[in-house]
């Protein structure tokens, strides 16, 4: 049988990747009649070893014979934009690669099949132009939120109406996907430069260009969100998650790591550990580190703790492990703490999430991150850093009441952000020996998005998504 080719483009960053490999493998199991084509390029940063796209990708997609990953060739680094903007140096480099993509797809794609589609990611809007050439449609996959989605929709509009970025002095801001206005002090770092605001309004005016708009996310946690997205010019949505993908390389490069972090858990009692994990960019300096243990001790919790190195100021690069602890601990932490906490750098978030003992977790609130808590009934404590995770934060608690607030308005890159021991004992409290309303909320919420992916809400947009996708291969 003659299958429908679809050329996925994602961005270079393993939770972009991880969750573009899972939509492909649930697209693959819930209709036989597409192939897919996964062009992955080299990271804009200096990644890690275990961090490296291109031999993450691999493993995650062995398992379905119809999933064909393509690496392409390093291009240039555009170093000196990065004093502008990360967004904008980003999108210049993607751009780099559009030639590349051309290429992989008349070498590894033209000459066996026709293409049917391109699946492009947020920060990929340039490929749109590839499907255009190629005459076939493209569809947009957007790893974060509804929420974010609307936000990104919505800057376009409102500069075209106040002529102006956001200011830190603003007061609260309408935003049609949220349902409480939006404080300037969770809007998402861009938004506050001239470079950063143009370059997400440019990709969100291409957004309106695709034939739909995929979503990881699920209609039932996010009514208002999706609602507010079904006017005006916009494309169809199509809200298929929660995509909940394995993390890159466990089985191999970190096993002893692995069944050790594991048989620990198993020792534990039920939901009596704190998950402390803050993605693969996550890290913070040695007084915060510091802090955060005092906090830890004072909430005599068990705890799993995912560290990594803070990397040198100024230098774009993925954190690295600490080859010590001790070098930021509170002298007699790790004796005081002996089998009631874990310090570990690389962590398999997935696997403990599910693991019966965990009971909270202490998360960045990236949106993958968002969705694996909520699959598991897992309560958030927030504390984001970076990207648009202080407006995610914002949504768990304000908008949708499930999730613990430390900090909403916490930044990585710039301002004077110091959580103090207090702070950090109180909101892990909160959740661990306090707030059962919201861990019933939480576990409720669990319920629901299962029950959208099997034969619910997310299963029938899927539906919906290979009609679309089938029509225009026939």
């Amino acid at each position: 049988m003659k299958r429908a080719e679809l050329v996925f483009v994602p961005t270079p960053a393993v939770g972009h990747l991880v969750s573009a490999i899972e939509f492909s493998k649930r697209l693959l199991d819930g209709c036989d009649r597409f192939s897919i084509t996964i062009l992955v390029m080299k990271p804009p940063f200096e990644p890690s070893a275990t961090l490296n796209s291109n031999t993450s990708a691999q493993p995650l997609a062995a398992s379905h014979g119809h999933i064909k990953i393509i690496d392409l060739p390093t291009v240039n680094r555009p170093l000196e934009l990065l004093q502008q903007s990360v967004e904008k140096y980003i999108t210049v480099y993607i751009e780099g690669y559009k030639n590349h993509v051309r290429e992989a797809i008349a070498s590894h794609v033209l000459p066996s099949c026709s293409v049917s589609g391109l699946v492009v990611d947020m920060f990929c809007t340039t490929m749109i132009d590839v499907a255009n050439e190629l005459k076939v449609p493209s569809f947009l996959f957007f790893t974060s939120g509804a929420g974010f989605l609307g936000f990104l929709l919505h800057l376009s509009s409102r500069f075209d109406r106040v002529g102006t970025v956001f200011k830190e002095s603003d007061s609260e801001s309408v935003v049609p996907s949220y349902v409480n206005p939006v404080p300037a002090s969770v809007i998402p770092s861009f938004a506050f430069s001239s470079e950063g605001y143009i370059c997400f309004a440019n990709h969100a005016r291409r957004f309106k260009e695709t034939k739909g708009i995929i979503v990881n996310t699920f209609v039932e946690l996010e009514s208002h969100a999706v609602g507010s997205l079904s006017y005006g010019e916009i494309p169809p949505v199509y809200t298929v998650g929660p995509l909940i993908g394995e993390h890159p390389a466990q089985q191999s490069d970190h096993q002893s790591k692995f069944d050790k972090i594991m048989t620990w858990l198993d020792d534990q009692p039920l939901k009596s550990v704190v998950l402390l994990c803050f993605g693969s960019s996550g890290s913070f300096d040695e007084a915060q580190l510091r802090e955060i243990a005092i906090g830890l001790e004072q909430s005599q919790q068990r705890f799993l703790w995912s560290v990594r190195k803070d990397p040198p100021k100024g230098k774009f690069v993925v954190p690295e492990e600490h080859t010590s602890h001790e070098e930021f601990l509170p002298q007699g932490f790790l004796e005081r703490t002996s089998g009631v906490g874990v310090l570990c750098g690389w962590a398999p978030q997935v696997e403990i999430l599910a693991h019966r003992a965990v009971g909270c977790f202490v998360s960045h609130c990236g949106w993958n991150s968002i969705m694996e808590s909520l699959w598991h009934g897992v309560p958030v404590v927030t504390w984001p850093l970076y990207a648009e995770q202080q407006i995610n934060a914002f949504q768990m608690v304000r908008d949708l009441g499930l999730a613990v607030e430390l900090r909403l308005d916490y930044r990585k890159d710039g301002g004077d952000h110091f959580v103090v021991a207090d702070e950090i004992e109180r909101a892990v409290r909160c959740v661990m020996d306090g707030d059962d309303e919201l861990r019933k909320r939480v576990q409720g919420m669990s319920g629901v998005c299962r029950r959208a992916v099997g034969d619910g809400s997310s299963s029938a947009s899927f539906e919906s998504l290979i009609e679309v996708m089938l029509a225009s291969f026939n």
